[in-house]
Parts: C-alpha cells; sequence; structure tokens
C-alpha cells in the first residue's frame, strides 16, 4: 500500500491509476434498476481539478475552511477532493440540521463559504455565509471546463477536515482531524480487512458522509483500495442492495435490529415448513459460531439450511457479500450471532469522530460478536484504573476547533480519553461494556449498563424502541416505543422475558410507552441513529419520574 502524503493526493494519483474504470454510481433518471449511471476515475478526478481551480479563483486559501452540505452523491466525494486540493479545510453538515444548526457551524468554523446541492438545502443557510457553489445550479458550467490536477502541498500533519459531532451530549464540537489520521485509518482497515480477499471490490453508501464513520470507512477506504461505490438511501436500501450487490457495506447497529425484526416477523407470519427450515438453520449456525460438532445428521441439514435458507438470504444482500461492518453504536451480540447463523458476516468495530474514527474492528477469522476486536496496525490502546478506554496514535485528532481547554480533558496526558468503558478478552480483543458518562448509578450505589439493557429489549419483536433510565434512583424503568404490531400487554410481556435473563439490579420494573417513535426529524435520534438520551430524558423526564410515584 502506498504511502500517500495526502488525501488529495491518494485520490488523483488513484483517478490516474485506474482511468476509464467505474467509480461513482448514483441515480439520474428515477428509481428503475437501469437509473444507477456511473462517473469514472477519470471524470471524477477532472470534476474535482476544475472545481478546486474555481475554490482559488473565489479565494479558498491553504487552511480556509469551507463548509460541504449535501446528501450522499458523487458530487459530495468530489467537492472534499477539491477543497483539500484547494489547500483547504472540508467541513461537513449534516442535512438534517436546521438553520440554527448550520449558523452555528458556520460561525464556530469561519467557514469562507459553502458547497450546497439543492435548492432546498440552500434555503436552510443563512445569508451572511460568504461565497455559495451550488451543485444543483453552478455544476454543470463549472465541470465544462478543463483543468489539470493541482498539486497539493498538504502534508500528514495538515488539517483535512473539521467534522462536528452529532451533538448525542450537548453543544457539537468540531473535531480537527489530519491528513494523516484519515490515511492512517484507512491503512488500518485494509490490514483488518485483506483476510476477506480483496480485490475488485463494491461498497453501497447510505450513512451521512457528514459521520467520521462513512467518510473514512465509506469514502477515503474505497479511494485506497480503488473500489466502485453506489451512493442511496435509507428508504431505498433494499431495492439498491440488489442492484448494486456490494462486497462491503458500513452501516450501525439500528439498521440490523430492524432487518432482524423485519427477517424474524416475516418468518413468523409464513410458518409451515419454512419457518421450521429458518429455525433450524438459526441452531446450526449457532452451534457452529460456538465450535460445537454438529453430528453427521446435523451436517446434512446444515448443507440443506445453507442451500435454501442462507442462500436466500444472501440474495437479499446482494449474493456477493463478504462483510458487513457494524459501528457509531455498540452491537447487541445475539444480533451479529443471528447473521452469522444465516451465512452474512458481520464485523463489529469501535471508534469515535476524535479517533478518525476506528479504534479496532473484528477480523474475519477470529470474529467474536461481544467485542470490537483487536486495535488496528499503529494503534495504542490501554484501560485507565477506572476501566476507560484510552487510544494513542496518529488516527487520533488534532483537537476541538477553538475549545482548547476541552482539546486538554479529552487528550490529557497524550491519550485520547474516549469517555468509553471495556477491557480486553483472553485472545487481545477490546470489548466494549459502557459509556462512561451513560452509566447509571441507582441510589444503592450500584453500576447498570444502560446500554446492555436497551440492546436485548429491542431484540423483542414487541418492542422497537427503548431507552432505560434510573440514575440516582431505587430501581431501572423504561421508556417503550412498541412495534406497529404491538400493544402494551405485548410489551409487558417482551419485558418480563428480558427480565428473566437480567440480574435484580438491571431489571425492569415499570415501563411507559412512547406516544412517537424516537427519529432524527423530531430531534431524538442523531443522523446516525443513536438515541439522545440527555434529549430524550429532557422530553419524557416527567413521565419517567411518574414511574416512581406509581
Amino acid at each position: 500500500m502506498k504511502d500517500w502524503p495526502n488525501l488529495a493526493d491518494m485520490f488523483f494519483d488513484q483517478a490516474q491509476r485506474l482511468g476509464d474504470r467505474p467509480f461513482l454510481w448514483a441515480k439520474r433518471d428515477g428509481g428503475s434498476k437501469d437509473a444507477f449511471r456511473p462517473l469514472s476515475w477519470r471524470q471524477a478526478a477532472s470534476q474535482a481539478a476544475v472545481l478546486a481551480r474555481a475554490l482559488a479563483q473565489r479565494g479558498v486559501a491553504p487552511g480556509d475552511r469551507v463548509m460541504l452540505l449535501a446528501e450522499n452523491r458523487p458530487e459530495w466525494l468530489i467537492a472534499d477532493v477539491a477543497i483539500m486540493a484547494a489547500g483547504g479545510i472540508t467541513v461537513p453538515a449534516y442535512v438534517t440540521n436546521g438553520p440554527a444548526d448550520h449558523e452555528y457551524v458556520l460561525r464556530d468554523s469561519g467557514a469562507k463559504g459553502v458547497i450546497v446541492s439543492t435548492a432546498a438545502l440552500e434555503a436552510k443557510l443563512p445569508p451572511s455565509r460568504g461565497f455559495t457553489i451550488s451543485v444543483e445550479r453552478d455544476w454543470d458550467t463549472l465541470i465544462s471546463d478543463r483543468a489539470e490536477p493541482p498539486a497539493c502541498a498538504k502534508a500528514r500533519t495538515d488539517t483535512a477536515c473539521l467534522i462536528y459531532t452529532s451533538g448525542t451530549g450537548g453543544r457539537p464540537k468540531g473535531v480537527m482531524l489530519s491528513h494523516g489520521a484519515i490515511l492512517s485509518n484507512c491503512t488500518g482497515a485494509h490490514g483488518a480487512l485483506e483476510k476477506l480477499g480483496l480485490g475488485h471490490e463494491v461498497f453501497l453508501s447510505f450513512l451521512p458522509l457528514s459521520h467520521a464513520y462513512e467518510h473514512t470507512a465509506g469514502q477515503f477506504f474505497p479511494i485506497m483500495i480503488g473500489a466502485e461505490i453506489y451512493y442511496t438511501d435509507a428508504e431505498s436500501l433494499a431495492a439498491d442492495l440488489k442492484v448494486a450487490r456490494p462486497t462491503i457495506m458500513t452501516s450501525v447497529p439500528r439498521l440490523y435490529e430492524t432487518m432482524h425484526a423485519r427477517i424474524t416477523r416475516g418468518v413468523k407470519r409464513r410458518g409451515g415448513l419454512r419457518a421450521k427450515l429458518f429455525h433450524k438453520a438459526i441452531e446450526l449456525g449457532l452451534r457452529k459460531y460456538d465450535g460445537k460438532s454438529l453430528g453427521p445428521v446435523g451436517c446434512a441439514l446444515d448443507l440443506i439450511c445453507d442451500a435454501t435458507v442462507r442462500k436466500s438470504m444472501r440474495e437479499a444482500f446482494g449474493g456477493r457479500m463478504k462483510a458487513m461492518i457494524s459501528g457509531g453504536a455498540p452491537l447487541n451480540p445475539e444480533i451479529g450471532k443471528f447473521f452469522d447463523a444465516l451465512g452474512l458476516c458481520i464485523l463489529q468495530g469501535y471508534g469515535q469522530t476524535e479517533s478518525a474514527p476506528i479504534v479496532s474492528v473484528n477480523l474475519p477469522a477470529t470474529n467474536r460478536a461481544d467485542t470490537v476486536g483487536p486495535p488496528m496496525k499503529g494503534v495504542e490502546v490501554k484501560i485507565a484504573e477506572d476501566g476507560e478506554i484510552l487510544v494513542r496514535g496518529e488516527l487520533v485528532m488534532q483537537g476541538y476547533w477553538n475549545d482548547s481547554e476541552a482539546t486538554r480533558a479529552a487528550l490529557d496526558g497524550g491519550w485520547l480519553h474516549t469517555g468509553d468503558v471495556g477491557e480486553f478478552d483472553a485472545a487481545g480483543r477490546l470489548r466494549i461494556t459502557d459509556r462512561k458518562k451513560d452509566i447509571i448509578v441507582n441510589s444503592g450505589g450500584d453500576n447498570v449498563a444502560p446500554q446492555r439493557i436497551e440492546g436485548l429489549l429491542v431484540m423483542e419483536p414487541e418492542i422497537a424502541q427503548a431507552m432505560v433510565y434510573g440514575d440516582k434512583r431505587p430501581h431501572i424503568v423504561a421508556l417503550i416505543v412498541p412495534s406497529a404490531e404491538s400493544d402494551r400487554d405485548g410489551v409487558g410481556r417482551a419485558i418480563d422475558k428480558v427480565n428473566a435473563t437480567l440480574s435484580p439490579i438491571e431489571r425492569v420494573r415499570r415501563f411507559v410507552l412512547a406516544p412517537e417513535g424516537f427519529t432524527i426529524a423530531n430531534g431524538l435520534l442523531t443522523p446516525t441513529l443513536k438515541i439522545r438520551r440527555n434529549r430524550i430524558v429532557e422530553h419524557y423526564r416527567d413521565a419517567l419520574e411518574a414511574l416512581y410515584r406509581a
């Protein structure tokens, strides 16, 4: 793997090597199978070069910040590379942000201008934002020109992007990531996944590129290995899996939870022999996962399951999936085992924006769903006395923009203090137990990990979403979003089932149903589908507290 000095040089170098091969796929003419149209590496590089020159003409100098506001599409990648090639620093913004969020990011970052995709998104921007380049309005005129790839003078130690955290715990902070941080992340990911037999890979990108996870794993890692990228969204994902037929996909646990619920509901509805065969595939798959012998009869049944149930599952995901990477939040181990038993490999990883973002990831040969794998090459990890995970290496952020106090706290002693609690297993794989700040300490002084309980609750078909509560209180209660087919009695039975597997201090004693789901639109989910715990508590505090008076 070549040692590039910066991300822009890596892109233009790969484009020169791969030339007219298809690179970026997007829907141009509606939603039919034939609607995906490719841009070649050469075409993408030409557009990036022209845009880099246009940015320089608009006064973008080395170190200047430029906001990028767009849904996942080829122009996102092209604009990102162009900003960096012009010497600038990309400031990605979430398309789900409102006007006040955009105003804050523009003001805090001091962005010189904005590249925005559509008129609808442009309408959310404040009037005072410097120059504006609109994909919808200006792109065709811009790319009709020609320009040579610029000579990017950026070093690995220079800032590549300023990514604002999604705000799960309050006001977003701008994380400064260097070119080297992202390049080292991509190199580490290549080392972790090379046993899959990396060759001509295809990615399906639907998580927001404004998030560090997709920015690295779904954009720059595919560039590094010369892969193709198809762009879609969550609504079209199921159909586009069969069109793009990806070999690698990055996603968050919420997607796998939703797929698990949909699959199990479908099996329950169908019933009969197909349902029995499905459950047998799960049973045998779990026995193999645990290293247990199937015996002659079991082996024969397993072959039948592989030719029927597992083949059908693989085809639903495009038919050539090598691995699905899970990150952004903890994955319930039972979900990982479920898909593994059905012949689909989920490799759980771990990281955060401040580490560019990947710290560790499971390896195909030693994959365990209850861990996040060993640290990647070039990454040092140690566990502090209080259990906090500390990280060191080129991947670590340069600091928080305009926040020296928070930077000092996060990088105390030269280690990134992640705020996550964990431990290593005997094989050197990292296991996350909880967020340090999310741990519930009940009135008896016991520590309770809420994400573990929530993960078990949403495994039940009757429960779509859950948040548990109980800090400084005598016991745990829960806020439940029921599934569409369920009612209060069904939720109650599901909670009783989960409680039977929990210790006394973890059990949910009472619950209340939420009148609506946690969504990005109502501000209770981040753009990467993690619950905004503080906002949910703020919104439902009275209802949760009332459970202790019942």
